[in-house]
């Protein structure tokens, strides 16, 4: 099912997401459908990831999917997560620059730097404990999902200068007059 988008305003994009309990079959159940309405939320509005706070979840869930950039970045070929609680246990010094964007902040981009690299600890799809060390955009892709889980938006990474310049866009998209080709709430 196809889940509205919760756009820059949304409390729940502000709030530290809550680790998820996969304490019985229900839940995992549950969990598992949510997984699918959230891939088919982020292909519809044409993302290449989606966490559960963008789809009103303060939950410690997110996807990604690099192969749509396999053309440019060939690395991303077989990129495509689920990753349940995942948490970074390393990260490099190195950093990077690159313009982002978000679905849950429409028609606006910025600069963000982020570290080149990351160890990530997680639970896979089927609920299997996963350790991955991800550089490049494929790091850069699941920062930019896991800021999500931590009330983080890309925004809040950009420079002074560019949060000058994009804020009455972001006023707009508070206040509802920004309407992107997916659903939002």
């Amino acid at each position: 099912m196809i889940l509205p988008i919760y756009v820059y305003g949304a409390d729940v994009l502000r709030q530290r997401a809550k680790e998820i309990e996969l304490d019985s079959p229900e839940i995992k159940e549950r969990i598992s459908k949510l997984i699918d309405d959230m891939w088919e939320t982020m292909e519809n509005a044409d993302g290449v990831g989606l966490a559960a706070p963008q789809i009103g979840e303060s939950i410690r869930l997110l996807i990604v999917d690099g192969t749509l950039l396999a053309d440019e970045m060939p690395e991303l070929t077989d990129f495509k997560r689920v990753m349940i609680n995942p948490v970074i246990i390393e990260e490099s010094s190195e950093t990077c620059e690159y313009n982002e964007g978000c679905l849950s902040v429409p028609d606006i981009n910025a600069v963000v730097e982020r570290v080149k690299s990351i160890k990530i600890k997680y639970l896979d799809r089927d609920f299997n404990e996963k350790e991955e060390l991800l550089d490049n955009f494929a790091c850069r892709m699941v920062l930019h999902e896991m800021d999500h889980l931590n009330g983080v938006l890309f925004t809040d990474h950009a420079t002074p200068i560019r949060k000058k310049m994009i804020q009455s866009k972001l006023i707009k998209i508070k206040d509802g007059k920004v309407i992107p080709h997916y659903r939002i709430k």
